[in-house]
């Protein structure tokens, strides 16, 4: 069920009326929760549901089997087991087409010969690191096992943030399942808000970049240079627009649960250099790469070869998260070229805080930082685009020949993209682009939302899927 669709404006209200009619029923309120959460996800398919059921299950069943205090190899091998288990699961449905396609063609046989056309989950990837992070947080002593199911399986399968995050720690969410929720209208409202915000950057932004980029990329011998490089661009106003506003609507829609989930991004194209971009974009998956990956290697803390070997290592399991292509394994790599002189020379934490805090604008230096980052960005984001590293090559040797022609740019998603852009940085220091708290003017704030409601009406995009659906 897409938060776009017809179904989602009729599933949310129905849901979230029952939901607090059940308010000091716990139990009741978390079997609601699992039961919304898996008709939310077996709209795609009903099949997607007897495994993201196995996956919670066996992660339920090694939080039972570890035992605090007790055997400390005992409970790593259950850690381990359903780690293993999980992620054979994952690589199955994820990977197994690939690397089985690849050696194939390797040893001249026909891809079809070996692959079996499995139908790849919708936020596989998502919920299984979800329900990892639980097994290995219990088994390191910093949460207690749980007994209850029903709070377990509600955790996993929350349905705002279950097929595209933020990818959410057990020792955040599944406490908050743990207890009773309260009505808070202050918070209901702010998350409507933050919503509204999330469907203008999906809808409008996203989606009209979206119909310019994608005729770009199905034809890249069409197009001169400069619609190359405004193509490149709009893809990574697009992605940011679809991803983050996918995570807008999560957290917005949590809101009116009592839930509160963690932030995932934060306005990530006013980095001044690739460290602090990867601080801002995608934050739950970075943050869980960097505690369950890159601290156990031993970090930054070790010897200079240890750095680099794990710089590329959680760079290059993050592009292989992304999906089973060698696109995506060159763009890990490539984001690791760029982020480890900063790492080697202790600069990877130079900038901590927010761009031009306490100003309007930024200086000459901040502005030519954050152009940068955005060029080095959206070279990258040309690979995560392209569909084979050839298609990539084309468009980067499009852009590279200069080769003028005709130029017709979408004004339409630039003006929006523009727009978008304007009112994150005069948010940059808030939650999102619609926290209007500081606002006192009740005719003002109406006025803007009432704005963005009547543009996301008549200019969005509706029922297009999420680009990170597929990951």
């Amino acid at each position: 069920m897409l938060f776009t669709s017809t179904e989602f404006m009729v599933f949310l209200p129905v849901v979230f009326a029952l939901y607090w009619l059940l308010r000091h029923r716990l139990r009741w309120q978390n079997l609601l929760v699992v039961a919304a959460s898996y008709l939310f996800y077996g709209w795609w398919d009903w099949r997607f549901l007897l495994l993201i059921a196995f996956t919670t299950a066996c992660s339920y069943a090694s939080g039972l089997l570890i035992k605090p205090g007790g055997n400390r190899r005992r409970n790593r091998t259950v850690m381990w087991l359903n780690i293993g288990v999980n992620l054979a699961i994952l690589g199955l449905f994820k990977y197994y087409g690939f690397f089985a396609a690849e050696l194939a063609r390797l040893i001249g046989l026909g891809a079809d010969s070996v692959t079996l056309n499995l139908i790849l989950p919708v936020g596989i990837s998502f919920y299984t690191f979800q329900a990892l992070s639980y097994s290995i947080d219990v088994c390191r002593g910093k949460l207690e096992p749980t007994r209850d199911a029903a709070a377990f399986f509600a955790y996993v399968s929350f349905f705002p943030q279950l097929v595209a995050g933020p990818i959410e720690r057990a020792t955040n969410l599944l406490p908050q399942f743990q207890k009773e929720r309260r009505f808070d209208y202050a918070t209901a409202v702010d998350g409507v808000r933050q919503m509204l915000w999330g469907f203008f950057k999906k809808v409008v932004v996203a989606d009209n970049c979206a119909m310019f980029v994608d005729n770009v990329w199905a034809n890249i011998d069409g197009y001169s240079s400069p619609e190359l490089i405004l193509a490149a661009a709009l893809f990574s106003i697009q992605i940011y627009g679809d991803f983050s506003g996918y995570s807008d609507i999560a957290i917005g829609t949590a809101k009116l649960f009592g839930i509160t989930l963690m932030r995932n991004f934060n306005v990530p194209y006013f980095s001044r250099d690739i460290a602090e971009f990867w601080r801002r974009w995608h934050i739950s998956l970075t943050t869980w790469f960097r505690d369950y990956v890159y601290i156990p290697l031993g970090g930054s803390r070790v010897e200079h070869w240890k750095v680099v070997r794990n710089t590329f290592a959680i760079f290059l399991l993050s592009g292989f998260w992304h999906g089973a292509n060698w696109t995506f394994l060159a763009w890990g790599p490539f984001h690791a070229l760029l982020f480890l002189p900063l790492i080697l020379m202790g600069k990877n934490r130079k900038h901590t805080d927010t761009v031009a805090s306490g100003r309007w604008f930024p200086t000459l230096k901040e502005l030519g930082q954050m152009l940068l980052t955005f060029v080095l960005a959206t070279i990258g984001w040309i690979l995560f685009r392209s569909q084979s590293i050839g298609e990539a090559m084309e468009v980067y040797a499009g852009i590279a020949m200069g080769q003028m022609g005709k130029f017709a740019p979408p004004m339409r998603a630039i003006l929006f993209a523009a727009t978008m852009l304007a009112v994150e940085w005069l948010q940059r220091t808030r939650r999102h682009g619609l926290d209007m708290s500081g606002v006192k003017s009740g005719a003002v704030r109406y006025a803007c939302y009432l704005a963005v409601l009547a543009v996301i009406f008549m200019y969005g995009v509706f029922n297009e899927t999420f680009i990170y659906f597929q990951f």
